[in-house]
């Protein structure tokens, strides 16, 4: 990776937004914006944000291997590995993710981190130092990952809840037919309306038709007013349903102000695997149905090189390229779900590619972005503030 600062620079032939453009960055902003008589060379998007990962879990693949396959076993492995993680190996293994997160290009995170005791664990602690190591660098935010049936219990829930709100994070639980499911997660959302925090939820992270919290959460989001506060992740029960049952909780979804992150790699990963035998579904939420009906889709990485899934990359343009793939998406119709989209379920500045704009954007060499995204190794230049960095082939 190399790294320079220009007090201007001028880019030429840029595809932006179906046009063709050159752009001029002076002193860290966008100084201009002009038509290009030329054909285009390079694609452009503001840097990526991702919703949604697991820094407490990464990087444990090689010594953590599940005796299952699925989630389950996958969650089993972690737990075991869990209770030998300390400060030092949380933080090695944190660093090196975000390290090559920044390489990347990514511009903020959502990490979810797993919240099992009523106390805070150590990797919430831990996460929270490196967030400030990396302030300025990339944005970090924590959402707590705890099971339903504690975070719905009144005492329990209300710690986490209490905790949570000191820090200014997110919320957050894992829900998956759970038995009182009515109960226990209209306590999480009075807790989170009492202390005015964000939910972010695991939600139906399976293929069992019968997995229909995420329409209980739709009907809750409503029924508290927490339109744009709610984000869900997951939903592959959906890509199995009735599409008329499917139809009618994504409609309401918009209504209230829902919306969705996808994690195409951990799911395709995930759902449907059996030993010896090729899966047949996908667990995909039906992307375009949810966006067509107004739901905002987000797109993030989740699991990197955990027992969960043992590759993956934080790299949102990666993902995208993933999910063009498996959900056929036209990947320029789509960039917002890596960038705006995420930020604003989050709750950040939606940083837009306009004159006079900061120059926080990522250039990858391409006629379109169908040739950008071909190849992994094509040329890209990231700029922070007018700062760049090279990344590809010729960034030895």
């Amino acid at each position: 990776m190399k790294a320079r600062f220009a007090v201007k620079t001028e880019l030429q032939d840029i595809l932006l937004k179906g046009r063709v453009v050159d752009i001029s960055v002076q002193n860290g902003t966008i100084a201009s914006i002009s038509p290009s008589i030329r054909s285009a060379q390079q694609v452009i998007l503001p840097l990526p944000v991702d919703p949604h990962v697991h820094l407490d879990k990464t990087f444990t693949a090689n010594r953590c291997q599940p005796a299952e396959p699925g989630l389950f076993g996958a969650i089993e492995a972690m737990a075991t590995d869990a209770l030998n993680w300390n400060e030092a190996d949380l933080r090695d293994r944190i660093e090196k993710a975000l390290a090559e997160a920044y390489q990347n290009g990514i511009s903020a995170m959502r990490s979810h981190v797993d919240w099992t005791q009523k106390e805070a664990p150590l990797a919430w602690s831990v996460l929270g130092e490196i967030m400030q190591d990396w302030r300025g660098k990339i944005a970090i935010q924590r959402a707590s990952l705890t099971p339903l049936d504690m975070l719905g219990d009144v005492e329990c829930g209300t710690a986490i809840a209490s905790q949570v709100h000191k820090d200014s994070e997110v919320m957050g639980s894992f829900v998956y037919r759970n038995e009182n499911l009515d109960i226990l997660l209209e306590q999480v959302f009075r807790n989170a309306a009492h202390y005015e925090l964000m939910l972010d939820f695991h939600v139906d992270e399976g293929l069992e038709p019968e997995a229909s919290a995420f329409d209980r959460i739709v009907d809750l989001t409503q029924q508290f007013s927490m339109a744009g506060r709610v984000l869900c992740g997951h939903a592959c029960s959906l890509s199995v349903r009735p599409m008329a049952e499917v139809s009618r909780v994504i409609a309401k979804a918009a209504d209230a102000g829902v919306a969705l992150t996808v994690l195409p790699t951990t799911n395709l990963w995930l759902q449907d695997n059996q030993n010896g035998k090729t899966p047949r579904l996908r667990g995909l939420a039906p992307m375009h149905e949810l966006r067509a009906a107004g739901v905002p889709v987000l797109l993030g990485a989740d699991n990197v090189a955990d027992p969960f899934f043992s590759m993956g990359t934080y790299d949102a343009l990666d993902v995208l390229r993933n999910a063009s793939i498996v959900a056929h998406l036209a990947p320029a119709d789509w960039l917002d779900s890596i960038t705006t989209n995420p930020a604003r379920a989050m709750g950040r500045e939606i940083n837009e590619i306009k004159i006079g704009g900061s120059a926080d954007f990522v250039l990858i060499e391409g006629q379109s972005w169908e040739e950008a995204l071909r190849n992994p190794n094509a040329l890209r230049q990231v700029f922070r503030a007018g700062r760049t960095q090279s990344v590809g082939k010729e960034a030895a």
